[in-house]
Order: structure tokens, then C-alpha cells, then sequence
């Protein structure tokens, strides 16, 4: 880390500390067990009941909700796993990082323990060169005809299989160790993830519709749920208008209940929001957006009216250019 970089992201954090009085600082960062655990509560109701409506009543339909609705969850219990990677889902942190865990990140195969730290060099190094993140907003903006391409990959699983692929590679470790290390590394590393989606195999096979799980689990994980962490990815950091200025190198984007419903759960649209104020809950984030429009820093804030007009503007490279920009660039899933 440069002296540059660290003094600018220090700089970043005083400034945003200044946009909010204390008072206002103390009632948007609270936090609340009660909340948290409706916020859970409501996303596995969510998934229970797509499941138990398609079950009851099985058909094209039903089964495209429900594919739709619980691929939106999954991507729920992420969010809802990244606010407990801040400590924000719980005032409680042994019950945030338990929750955060067993009940958020392992049934979508995915470490809290793993992406806090992670997540945590993001915010320091926002769109800068040391942002892990970096290389999900830099290759845009693409054309049309390679965004429909990674839809595509989305929604036919084969993003999903080269994303676990390299996941379970990584967790077997090198590949001239003897093969019972390997698969102990593999289980060390991924047994909360294969027991948590062991015991929801079994829990829909004692209540006899075992066939829930594959159909109505992996199958929108490997699908819908990559289609719209793609888009979150897009509408989060791609073609923002100024990387080195706090309240422009992200954005929030407007969403209707029906999108917040399918494609942006549990207020993770105020992205914006989020980056300035770290340690607002995401249930708050809306009233810190309403915060600062009423500051009058409307004009300064990159806002979208909607998703369609952020993939617009991520989408405004000719094919041509976007070859000869991207060459010699590594190419992003």
C-alpha cells in the first residue's frame, strides 16, 4: 500500500464522518437482535413457502416464480451474510457471526470467516488499484452483444460451474498432494457449506419432496442468484463517474418492490449509502439516503433511477472499442 493511497483513504473516511451530525450517527448505526433475526426469518420464509406453492401447486408458472423469488433469497442471505461480516445483522456478535455463518453464508456455499476480510480491503481501497473488487467494474463499458453473452452463462449454470469449480480447486490445494490430503483439505475447507446443504437435502426428503432440493435450490443458485449478483456488481461500481471521489465511485440505484422482491433484496440498492456510513445496518440505509437528499447533496450523489439504466450506461461500448480496450486484458466471467 502506497503512502498515497493509504493517506486518501483516510481522507475518504474523516470526510464521510463529517456528512452525518453525532446524533445522527448514533441513530442509524444502532443496531437490533430483533430485527436481525426478522430479516432472516423473512428470507427462509421466502424460500420455504416458493417451494411449498410449487409443491401444492406444480406447474411452468409456479416453477419460474419460485426459481426467480428464491434465487433473489439466496442473494438475500449474501447481503444479509455482508451485513454480519460488518457486524451490523446483530448488536449481539457472537449470535451475528453464528447467524451470519450457519444460517446465511454456508447454504449458499460461501465462508463469512473468508469474505470479511476480503470485504473489508474493498472499502478501504474503493476502486483504487488495491481493490480486490476492482477487476468487476473495470472491464465496462462493454458492448451489448458481450452482456448478452454473460446472461447467457448466467442462466444456463455456466457461470456457477466455473465459479465452484475454481472454489473447490482451491480447496483442495495443490494438485500433486496425495488424494486423501486433497479431500481433507476439501472437507476442512467446505464442511460447513456441505453440511448445511446435506441437512436441507434430508429435511425435504423427510418431508417427501426430496427433488425440492436440485430443482428448487441448486438450480436457481446456479442461475438466477449469478444473473443478479452480476447485475448487483454492475450497478454497485462499473462506469462511476469519478473513482476518487466518495459520493461518485458507487452508486444507489432506485428499485421498485417487484425488483426489490427479484433482483435487489434487503435495501442492497443504497450501495452508495453503505460505502459512505459503514456502520448502518442495511434496514437503516434508506433513512441515511433520506439523510443526505435532505443536506442537499442530491446533485453530488451518483444516483440511477433504475437497473435498466445502469446495464444502459455499462453497456455503451461499441463491440470495436470494447475490443481494443480490453486487449490484453484478462477476461471476466
Amino acid at each position: 500500500m502506497t503512502g498515497v493511497t493509504a493517506t486518501r483513504s483516510l481522507d475518504a473516511m474523516n470526510a464521510a464522518n463529517e456528512l452525518l451530525s453525532l446524533e445522527e450517527k448514533r441513530r442509524l448505526g444502532a443496531k437490533s437482535n430483533v430485527v436481525g433475526i426478522l430479516l432472516v426469518l423473512h428470507a427462509w420464509a421466502l424460500i420455504l413457502g416458493s417451494m411449498a406453492f410449487f409443491a401444492w401447486w406444480p406447474n411452468p408458472f409456479t416453477f419460474l416464480l419460485g426459481v426467480m423469488v428464491i434465487g433473489g433469497r439466496q442473494l438475500g442471505l449474501a447481503i444479509l451474510m455482508h451485513d454480519a461480516a460488518h457486524g451490523l445483522l446483530f448488536a449481539n456478535r457472537r449470535l451475528n457471526d453464528w447467524v451470519g455463518t450457519w444460517l446465511c453464508a454456508y447454504p449458499v456455499f460461501t465462508s463469512l470467516t473468508l469474505y470479511r476480510p476480503y470485504h473489508l480491503k474493498h472499502h478501504r481501497f474503493t476502486q483504487q488499484a488495491e481493490d480486490p473488487d476492482l477487476g468487476l467494474s473495470a472491464p465496462f463499458p462493454i458492448s451489448r452483444t458481450s452482456l448478452r453473452r454473460k446472461i447467457v452463462r448466467d442462466l444456463t449454470g455456466q457461470t456457477a460451474y466455473l465459479r465452484r469449480g475454481d472454489q473447490i480447486r482451491r480447496a483442495l490445494g495443490p494438485a500433486d498432494a496425495p488424494l486423501i490430503v486433497r479431500l481433507g483439505r476439501l472437507w476442512q475447507r467446505e464442511r460447513g457449506a456441505l453440511l448445511v446443504n446435506a441437512a436441507m437435502l434430508v429435511a425435504c426428503s423427510v418431508a417427501g419432496y426430496w427433488w425440492l432440493y436440485p430443482t428448487l435450490w441448486l438450480l436457481p443458485l446456479a442461475t438466477w442468484y449469478q444473473l443478479i449478483s452480476r447485475i448487483r456488481n454492475i450497478a454497485e461500481h462499473a462506469v462511476v463517474p469519478d473513482n476518487d471521489d466518495l459520493l461518485r465511485n458507487t452508486r444507489t440505484t432506485y428499485a421498485n418492490p417487484l425488483v426489490r422482491l427479484l433482483v435487489a433484496p434487503y435495501w442492497v440498492n443504497y450501495h452508495l449509502e453503505h460505502h459512505l456510513f459503514m456502520f448502518v445496518p442495511c434496514w437503516r440505509l434508506p433513512e441515511a439516503h433520506r439523510v443526505l437528499l435532505a443536506d442537499g447533496r442530491r446533485n453530488s450523489m451518483e444516483i440511477q433511477p433504475g437497473y435498466f439504466a445502469v446495464l444502459k450506461a455499462a453497456t455503451a461500448a461499441s463491440l470495436d472499442a470494447t475490443r481494443g480496450s480490453r486487449s490484453g486484458t484478462a477476461q471476466h466471467i
